[in-house]
């Protein structure tokens, strides 16, 4: 990841960001099973913009907390773009809140395939703009990540987090 020593840890950047714009975040997880929620709420004051996570890992879990749609799942899988933009809108229309972000992915062990290795996480995020501007959206980006499952969570909660602060600065 791109943190460096001298630079505080990403999750308090984010909320640092977030409470200048006075925007709201809640997540959506899957591979990170609660992870971008702990870290987002390991920061003291995280309570002025966190809302919540979600933690969805089951297919039935994102259809019913979510709306994640049934082609979706049957289509492209639990592990996919349209999935984690599906969990990402879900999430902050759920929630009402500014941002909604998403983690659907494989942590391994086991699970992968050549289109989707071991390490593969799509992360979601959903932008609520004041209504009439047209100016909301939707995207995914799909990252690749090396090691064990615990520190592939690590790396997949924390690409999540840089794709909003990213999104933040944009």
């Amino acid at each position: 990841m791109r943190e460096h020593d001298d630079e505080p840890p990403v999750e308090e950047r984010l909320g640092d960001a977030l409470r200048e714009r006075g925007d709201t975040v809640a997540v959506a997880e899957s591979c990170t099973g609660g992870l971008v929620g702990s870290l987002l709420t390991d920061v003291p004051g995280s309570s002025d913009y966190f809302d919540r996570s979600v933690v969805t890992y089951s297919y039935d879990a994102k259809r019913d907390l979510l709306a994640v749609s049934r082609e979706s799942l049957d289509e492209h899988g639990a592990v996919s773009a349209a999935v984690a933009r599906e969990m990402a809108q879900g999430v902050r229309d759920t929630a009402d809140t500014t941002w909604g972000l998403a983690t659907t992915g494989i942590a391994g062990p086991g699970g992968g395939d050549d289109d989707k290795p071991v390490g593969t996480v799509y992360v979601g995020l959903a932008y609520a703009a004041e209504w009439g501007t047209g100016e909301s959206y939707v995207e995914s980006t799909r990252h690749e990540f090396d090691g064990t499952r615990l520190e592939v969570k690590q790396q997949f909660a924390r690409a999540a987090m840089e794709t909003l602060e990213d999104a933040l600065v944009d």
